[in-house]
């Protein structure tokens, strides 16, 4: 029978993310005239991470982190051919938190970060200088991280379709085929929607720096 694994609101984030990513990641390397839109895709980021991290606790069963966790144990069967469960499977989840943990740290370190010349991120009038450029460097560096993990992600989805398994179709239309013995997912109503969304909106509000008091402008000198 065919049931619907991947919810409305997992779909709308997943596909939501793919935008906000490839418009950061295009952005980011179209000069300095884009950089604000950087930071902006960079914001919606956030809001959507932290949309999923309340999802994975208030969406339907397989939106849960607890229902794909990747133990030792499960790894183990999957790679002994003996997974036969609806939902990521555990190599696959592996790449969902390592995408997950990397998005996540990439978009909040930006909001620390500064070029020096055009663009400063939101939040860096919380912090020192010091801690400024210590987030600055370390969100340059592990750009090539994101490159790496997103191009595995992507030669994943290409290698199970040659092998038969469209993993693109079920995040569009959210159904797969299971057996009759399936539970059927639970939770994920309208209500967990909205708090989730405003967890999102609330992450986003702080992020964007707007409740940080503006410093008063330095003194006129006194000639």
């Amino acid at each position: 029978m065919r049931i619907t694994v991947w919810d409305l609101p997992l779909r709308l984030f997943h596909w939501l993310l793919v935008l906000a990513v490839a418009g950061a990641l295009i952005t980011i390397n179209l000069g300095v005239s884009w950089i604000e839109w950087h930071g902006r895709f960079g914001l919606a980021v956030v809001g959507l991470i932290s949309f999923r991290l309340a999802w994975g606790v208030l969406g339907s069963t397989h939106s849960r982190f607890c229902s794909f966790f990747p133990t030792p144990g499960k790894i183990g069967r999957y790679l002994r051919g003996q997974w036969h469960q609806p939902g990521h499977n555990p190599l696959g989840a592996l790449s969902v938190y390592a995408l997950l943990v990397l998005f996540g740290f990439q978009a909040v370190s930006g909001l620390f970060t500064t070029d020096e010349i055009a663009f400063s991120g939101p939040l860096t009038r919380a912090v020192s200088s010091d801690m400024i450029n210590t987030l600055s460097r370390l969100h340059r560096q592990t750009e090539l991280w994101l490159y790496l993990l997103l191009g595995l992600h992507v030669l994943a989805i290409a290698v199970y379709r040659l092998c038969g398994k469209n993993l693109v179709g079920p995040m569009l239309h959210g159904q797969l085929e299971v057996d009759a013995s399936a539970d059927k997912p639970r939770g994920g109503g309208l209500l967990a929607f909205i708090i989730a969304v405003l967890i999102a909106a609330a992450a986003v509000w702080l992020a964007n720096g707007s409740w940080i008091p503006v410093p008063p402008p330095a003194p006129a000198p006194s000639w």
